[in-house]
């Protein structure tokens, strides 16, 4: 048997994530090729190999270019801030390492086309890990459209709420720092809502924005290093006109207080409207005016039947509910399908290229208080 051995740049939230991914996969999917858990790589010595160990790695590495170098490796994910994403993957792919990054992908549109020119050249397979176009509900949602079940789409609304820095005394962490994160809840937030508005809805035209910090500077160490300045958004909202006449309103926040991860769209057309709460995840609200007037409304599909909706039949019985987790199940799965067939894979770096130039645009448009236009080009 063949395998696909993997390297895992960090090992802590999105680490787990990945690795139950790559577990169970193999378990519930069977591949072609199953995952083997070769390497995992952290900063700290004694964190990362308590880590290998408790999530059952090989071995474990310090240095991420020991990693990427190793002969015992075919897959390189990357799963650690944004500031490392661009040095990581181009060395893997100039290695011929397949490489899966977590988003945003890059810090900017610059460094996203360095690292997709680098994966394109290198003939590797990569990908994005919007985790959320895996889940069952979205699927559908998209299959629906395509079934023009909607019809012509009109308006997208969108919004990524969460409240994790609604405490002005909550401490400083690297993802209020913009030379590693990038940017704030934009980049973290509104770079899911916006790879799935393409994928629902169509490429996006031009944008305008506004964003805000509430708070400009945190504690570090419960205040026992003082404390330093919060230099990214703590919420960005923007509209948005789509390709095809579209139009949208997107908002991302970290201080909706009392949301804790609530990623919800709405998509209205001509024929009826879509609807996906994360916080029901297994749930999508369909509205159809072709129904008789008397039976008009909202409906609830439960996306849970093995013989109808994407990915179910790996799990459970109709109405046994799946979870979080699984959405990363579901995109390593495609992976491995990708890697073992030799077939496209998405969202792939061309995908996370074009997430990144629509955040960009909106980052412009917010020192300009004018509409940008979204850069299409890859070059």
């Amino acid at each position: 048997m063949t395998y696909i051995k993997v390297g895992l740049i960090g090992y802590k939230f999105m680490g787990k994530a990945h690795t139950q991914a790559y577990k169970n996969t193999n378990f519930y999917f069977e591949p072609q090729d199953p995952f083997q858990l070769k390497a995992i790589c952290g900063r700290n010595e004694e964190s990362v190999k308590a880590a290998a160990h408790t999530y059952g790695w090989e071995s474990s590495e310090t240095d991420w270019r020991s990693v990427v170098e190793r002969d015992d490796i075919d897959l390189i994910d990357i799963v650690t801030p944004s500031n490392t994403h661009k040095d990581i993957a181009i060395a893997a792919a100039k290695a011929g390492k397949h490489v899966l990054t977590e988003k945003p992908m890059a810090l900017n549109v610059s460094d996203a086309k360095e690292m997709l020119k680098a994966v394109t050249d290198a003939g590797v397979q990569h990908m994005v890990s919007f985790n959320y176009r895996r889940v069952p509900a979205i699927a559908l949602a998209k299959r629906m459209i395509a079934e023009a079940r909607i019809g012509n789409i009109y308006h997208m609304r969108a919004h990524y709420l969460q409240d994790w820095l609604a405490d002005p005394q909550s401490p400083f962490a690297w993802r209020l720092d913009k030379n590693v994160a990038g940017s704030g809840a934009h980049g973290d937030l509104n770079a899911h809502i916006v790879d799935l508005a393409r994928y629902l809805v169509g490429e996006f035209a031009e944008v305008i924005g506004m964003s805000e910090t509430f708070v400009k500077e945190r504690p570090v160490d419960n205040g026992k290093e003082g404390k330093r300045d919060v230099t990214v958004d703590d919420t960005t909202l923007f509209l948005a006109r789509f390709d095809n006449g579209a139009v949208g309103n997107i908002e991302a926040t970290r201080y909706a207080t009392g949301r804790k991860n609530k990623n919800y769209i709405e998509i209205n057309g001509s024929r009826g409207s879509i609807v996906f709460d994360f916080e029901r995840m297994n749930e999508l609200q369909f509205f159809s005016n072709e129904d008789e007037e008397h039976v008009q409304g909202y409906r609830t599909i439960l996306v849970t039947e093995p013989d109808a909706h994407d990915y179910m039949k790996a799990w459970w019985p109709p109405g046994h509910l799946i979870g979080y987790e699984h959405a990363f199940t579901h995109q390593a799965n495609d992976l491995a399908d990708a890697i073992t067939r030799q077939k496209p894979v998405y969202p792939n770096f061309e995908d996370g290229l074009r997430c990144q130039q629509v955040l960009e645009a909106v980052e412009n448009s917010v020192k300009t208080r004018t509409w940008e236009m979204v850069e299409k080009s890859n070059g």
